[in-house]
């Protein structure tokens, strides 16, 4: 190789270095200003709750304020009585995340792997998937009784139904050209799954991670509202019980911390399962 080839080689390497730091710099600096506008607009919203309450333009029975929200919570963290009901929730919504991301998987590779048994599923699933979740409480109180087992009945009966048809419809949606070279090659209905089948529809199934994060805590909150003496959801029913509607907003405003740290971390596993994938 001459020497101008490799002068033209090293000027090609830095050049694509500088346009790749380039890059970089400008993602961050874009990340960062997203993120201050977030907060500013988070910001925003607290400063207009607090002055509409205080200038009495909001009925602070029922929407309170901020200050008197954040003092409640901390409050209750200083007396010990609000982890309590934040770790019972967390790990009922973990156990329902799990155990529904597994069944509904499963489920869905069942249904992929007969057709008949597909074709014979089908309504029952359509019918369950359109079925007020709600409505199976009593059901599942009466037969588990009132304590986890229900609670975790109400939220596998939202996070299975939903990872079942979003699994099996990204199943079904994988080019056929990948199924016809297995089958080509001789590879049996096994072989055509794990080759063709589950390395496309990867990304799909871990996206549902994101999905069943927040289902199962609606199904766990529900739950909890039917038969729960401890949790989050406890506390909300007790709040409006007590007309103690700071309570219920506090309550609300933890749930929505804890489940967007649960998003978040689950959208971290989703980026290195993808990654590494």
């Amino acid at each position: 190789m001459s020497e101008k080839q490799l002068q033209k080689q090293s000027a090609d390497r830095v050049l694509t270095n500088q346009v790749h730091r380039e890059f970089v710099v400008a993602k961050k600096k874009e990340t960062k200003n997203v993120r201050l506008v977030q907060a500013a607009i988070l910001l925003l919203f607290f400063a207009l709750w607090e002055l509409a309450a205080r200038l009495k333009w909001i009925d602070v029975l029922l929407f309170s304020y901020p200050t008197k929200v954040f003092k409640l919570l901390w409050d209750k963290l200083l007396d010990g009585s609000l982890l309590p009901h934040v770790g019972v929730t967390v790990v009922e919504t973990i156990i329902g995340f799990a155990l529904g991301t597994l069944f509904g998987t499963a489920l869905a590779v069942v249904i992929w792997w007969s057709p008949f048994l597909s074709r014979v599923l089908d309504p029952y699933i359509v019918v369950l998937n359109s079925m007020p979740k709600v409505a199976l409480g009593p059901l599942f109180i009466v037969g588990l009784g009132p304590g986890l087992l229900s609670i975790i009945a109400t939220t596998l009966s939202i996070t299975v139904i939903i990872t079942t048809l979003v699994v099996y419809g990204s199943f079904k949606e994988v080019d056929h050209n990948y199924v016809k070279i297995v089958t080509l090659f001789g590879g049996s209905q096994r072989k055509i799954f794990l080759k063709a089948i589950l390395p496309a529809s990867f990304p799909a199934i871990v996206s549902t991670l994101k999905v069943n994060v927040g289902l199962a805590w609606v199904g766990v909150i529900v739950g909890e509202f039917l038969v729960s003496q401890i949790g989050l959801g406890y506390l909300i029913i007790y709040g409006f019980q007590v007309f103690n509607f700071t309570l219920v907003i506090s309550t609300l405003f933890v749930i929505a911390i804890v489940a967007t740290v649960m998003y978040q971390v689950v959208s971290y596993l989703e980026k290195r399962l993808t990654k590494h994938r």
